[in-house]
């Protein structure tokens, strides 16, 4: 690429007859020059721009890369301890049902024993009647025969 300064130092062969007007040329160099030094510092801006530009998308791909695999990772994470929590659901109300289960099954076999301790009471107490009564009864003819005696 020609640079302002190439323009600047370019050197035209002098003719003698039909040549250019050196000033004129000269002058024509000095606006080119001017003119292209300020495009030529304009792209150099601009390509340096362009550089940080660059650069800075680069960096923000990277960023969103980064906060893709974090979000990817995140929905893992949090998929998993979805699963783990419903499996600890699942286990605790598997353990309250066993336990709810085994509570039921010995309350019923405490009913059952209580009833036996029942039926055991009435037939002790339906034995004591029984003696009670038999008692009763020979005492009464104890008295009959005790009163049987005094007439």
């Amino acid at each position: 690429m020609i640079t302002p300064l190439d323009i600047e130092n370019k050197k035209f062969s002098k003719q003698m007859m039909n040549g250019y007007s050196v000033e004129e040329v000269d002058d024509f160099l000095d606006e080119l020059t001017a003119d292209y030094s300020k495009n030529y510092k304009e792209a150099t801006e601009l390509r340096t721009k362009v550089e940080e530009l660059t650069k800075s998308l680069e960096h923000y791909k990277t960023i969103e890369e980064t906060l893709q695999n974090t979000l990817i990772i995140a929905q893992t994470t949090a998929d998993d301890v979805k699963k783990v929590a419903s499996q600890q659901a699942e286990q605790i109300i598997n353990e309250a049902k066993a336990t709810a289960q085994k509570q039921a099954s010995d309350l019923d076999n405490e009913i059952i024993g209580k009833k036996k301790e029942l039926e055991d009471v009435k037939k002790q107490f339906d034995i004591y009647k029984a003696k009670m009564e038999s008692l009763l009864i020979s005492q009464l003819e104890l008295l009959k025969d005790v009163n049987k005696d005094d007439v």
